[in-house]
């Protein structure tokens, strides 16, 4: 093929599939019991500078907890795939985890605002960054899941995304036509917030998945966080309600209501109040670091967190709140 043009974006990771190959090669496919708790598994499997990638979409299903723990352990000069991302990129910027960045959302969290904490951090020249866009980071974990070195689209052309991207224009050899090359994206390590699990690390997701599928087939290490185990036997039963099965994991967690204070679909609403509260203290950095203290590092694990925030009568309510809004769509209110 004849590459017509390059983005001057750096690539922070290697899309050789046949290097990736060698590393998955050396994992494990026996099916163990994975249960660990959740500041076991960052201790063990996230290092400082990994490449790391969240799953989940915007506010939903992410993993707070996990990246609360990340935090949490002081790691610092990874890599992160900004992907969707939006109130575990406020966390991760807080607690200046990354200083490369993969970008595709970022700053704001959707209809809430913008984060001037994450802003700060990214206009502070502390971070290197590569421009992408949401469907290209996801047809780079696509690439990767597939096990080639790239996947040719026809998104991002002529813009100036991809003058500051990664990617290359080249010549398709069956039409002439251009096309861009996204590069395969194999993350060092990838945390992925679940409904339900099994102790090997075979997952059930209920809704929209977005990328997740690729993401934990990409990732070269993978932590699952679940809202509730249950058995092997009741995985057996229904073995194509499992989206990650369990050789892909290197580590299941428990933690309900990990997601909070963002949505778990069907499970929980988002806690709207305690967002907002986010996004008030960080104007005023004084503040904001006694909040951090507060809400993170003075916080053992997520029951801590949640409890400190409202405790089980604010997780009924945004039961309630979930159920009653699944309801009403139901009956076509929405």
């Amino acid at each position: 093929m004849v590459v017509i043009e390059e983005g001057k974006g750096r690539l922070f990771t290697d899309p050789d599939p046949d290097k990736a190959r060698a590393f998955f090669r050396t994992k494990s496919r026996k099916m163990e019991n994975k249960l660990m708790s959740l500041k076991r598994a960052v201790e063990k499997f996230v290092h400082d500078g990994d490449y790391l990638a969240i799953g989940g979409f915007g506010a939903n299903r992410t993993p707070v907890a996990a990246c609360h723990e990340i935090v949490r352990q002081g790691k610092k000069k990874m890599a992160f795939a900004g992907h969707t991302s939006t109130h575990d990129f406020q966390i991760l910027s807080a607690g200046e985890v990354f200083d490369r960045l993969d970008i595709a959302y970022i700053i704001g969290l959707e209809a809430r605002g913008l984060s001037s904490c994450a802003r700060k951090y990214i206009e502070s020249g502390k971070v290197e960054l590569c421009e992408w866009t949401n469907y290209s980071l996801s047809a780079r974990l696509k690439a990767a899941a597939m096990g080639v070195p790239f996947v040719p689209t026809r998104n991002v052309l002529g813009t100036d995304t991809f003058k500051y991207s990664g990617g290359k224009v080249v010549e398709c050899p069956f039409t002439g036509k251009k096309m861009m090359l996204q590069p395969a994206l194999y993350p060092d390590i990838s945390v992925i917030h679940v409904h339900e699990a099994d102790v090997f690390g075979n997952c059930r997701i209920k809704g929209i998945m977005i990328s997740d599928d690729d993401l934990a087939r990409a990732s070269k290490r993978l932590i699952i966080t679940a809202e509730r185990l249950i058995s092997n036997e009741e995985i057996r039963q229904n073995p194509t309600d499992t989206v990650i099965p369990y050789y892909l994991v290197d580590a299941v967690c428990e933690v309900p209501f990990g997601a909070y204070p963002g949505t778990m679909p069907y499970e929980y609403f988002s806690d709207e109040e305690h967002l907002q509260e986010w996004l008030k203290m960080e104007r005023d950095p004084e503040k904001f670091e006694t909040f951090l203290k507060r809400n993170i590092y003075d916080c053992a694990d997520n029951f801590d967190y949640i409890e400190l925030n409202g405790g089980m009568a604010k997780i009924n309510a945004l039961r309630m709140k979930e159920f009653m809004l699944h309801k009403e769509a139901e009956n076509g209110g929405l």
